[in-house]
């Protein structure tokens, strides 16, 4: 949010379009700033699968997210496809779904092969209902409640245990006849350079088992004939660009593996987690989807190879560089305020209740003009959002073409935590969403209304038809 745009020579907002050199190349998604379907149509108008982005507003109105059905299934193609290619043993690729969990997200990474990682019971019971196997999904989670644990064992699904008190709580509720199938989190201590916020694979950390009391739940788990151990997890953090510490983890598990196999625990799946970063800015510079999976293939083989152990099942969890480039919000803009010498404001329709990353993380954004594609960015804004907050700035200096009010402002990159973590802040109803393929938009959530805003609220009886004011 605070960072500035880059100086230079700056052209249009065409100058973010996905780069198509060679048109038999596979794009990496999260090396793009754009869905990979962005075109600009001869109207000089953002059209992305195949839809004119501001007809898309006066249809479904804005905010508005705008999800590329190519983009997504494209990067869980590459995922599926690299890990067969580049692995010698079976892989499977799970959604981390908190980036969006929503039935159409993960219908379409289902049907492309994905399991989904959930972290909550509402996470879940999405999964399920959007139609996906039990067996290909797998529950998160530093602190479940019992409920969500037995929501979990009664759908079949894999329980990641992450902790003593989530070990003997299962132990409590597990049925003799039926064996819980878990895995074990477990804290790598791996140091990446990521926000301090998002950093989950160091020592100082809410996940996880410590490495140091391996023994202890290796010992544990083996005594235990209600719990099933059949892998390992891990995880080191979100929106990484390094190679080396993924390498790091991906021996380190291995050694982890060699050592269950001492309590007579059977092994047989690795999950490297997640977190390889993605192009928010022109400066970004994320590994390519195939390039981190094949990092992550070589230093597994070869570390099994080493201690003569069979290859496990190796499972991964993108989230954010499955879905993060595959969606861009619109917004209207809407007021403009002078500064003179200081700043120039630009106000649009949404915020920090339909994207609170700026807020939350100093997350920075790009944007465009959707209806003035190839007009000079030849103006420098700050783009508001439109709540009763001073820290509600979407982006500071933006470069902008000439704005006025109804334009319709498009920032890109929004596909991951946006809507999973929006509010009603200041009562302003969720945006909806569409997804768009081949000159087709379909709802994929509905906007919310103000009827839906007041519809778990109560109102005691003894509050109804007081009279206003001051009692004599």
């Amino acid at each position: 949010m605070v960072s500035t745009h880059p100086t230079g020579v700056q052209h249009s907002g065409s100058q973010y379009l996905p780069q198509r050199h060679d048109t038999k190349a596979n794009p990496s998604p999260n090396q793009e700033l754009l869905p990979l379907t962005a075109r600009v149509h001869n109207h000089d108008s953002l059209e992305i699968g195949g839809c004119d982005v501001t007809t898309l507003v006066e249809q479904f109105g804005s905010p508005l997210y705008i999800l590329d059905e190519e983009t997504l299934r494209s990067a869980c193609q590459q995922y599926r496809d690299t890990f067969k290619q580049y692995y010698k043993g079976e892989s499977q690729v799970l959604y981390a779904s908190k980036a969006w969990n929503c039935l159409a997200v993960c219908a379409i990474a289902a049907s492309e092969g994905l399991g989904i990682d959930v972290v909550s019971g509402g996470e879940l019971y999405t999964a399920l209902q959007a139609g996906v196997s039990p067996q290909k999904i797998y529950l998160h989670g530093n602190n479940k409640s019992r409920e969500e644990l037995i929501l979990a064992i009664a759908s079949g699904v894999t329980i990641v245990a992450d902790n003593w008190y989530e070990l003997h709580t299962l132990v409590e509720i597990a049925q003799p006849s039926l064996p819980i199938r878990v895995m074990l989190r477990l804290t790598p201590g791996i140091e990446c350079h990521t926000h301090e916020y998002i950093r989950t694979g160091h020592l100082d950390s809410k996940f996880g088992f410590d490495p140091n009391d391996l023994d202890e739940v290796f010992t544990f788990v083996s005594q235990q004939p209600a719990l099933n151990c059949i892998g390992l997890h891990a995880h080191i953090g979100s929106q990484i660009f390094e190679r080396q510490p993924h390498q790091d983890l991906a021996a380190v598990m291995v050694q982890w593996l060699r050592d269950a196999a001492k309590f007579g625990l059977n092994i047989t799946e690795l999950n490297v987690g997640g977190g390889l970063g993605i192009k928010y800015t022109e400066s970004d510079d994320p590994p390519s989807i195939e390039e981190w999976v094949k990092a992550i293939c070589q230093v597994i083989q070869e570390a099994c190879a080493a201690e003569n152990l069979p290859l496990p099942k190796l499972l991964s969890e993108p989230g954010r560089s499955l879905i993060a480039t595959a969606c861009v919000t619109a917004y209207t803009i809407g007021s403009s305020k002078v500064i003179p010498e200081i700043r120039t404001y630009v106000a649009i329709d949404g915020g920090m209740s339909d994207n609170p990353r700026p807020i939350t993380y100093q997350s920075v954004y790009r944007a465009v003009v959707a209806n003035k594609m190839s007009s000079p960015l030849s103006q420098t804004v700050t783009i508001a959002g439109k709540h009763c907050e001073s820290g509600d700035i979407l982006i500071k200096n933006a470069l902008l073409p000439k704005t006025e009010p109804g334009d319709i402002l498009v920032v890109m990159g929004t596909g991951a935590y946006n809507y999973s973590m929006a509010s009603n802040y200041n009562r302003l109803p969720r945006p909806a969403a569409v997804v768009v393929a081949n000159g087709e938009a379909n709802l994929i959530l509905q906007r919310e209304t103000y009827e839906d805003l007041i519809r778990q609220d109560r109102l005691p009886e003894r509050l109804k038809n007081q009279e206003l004011g001051v009692k004599s």
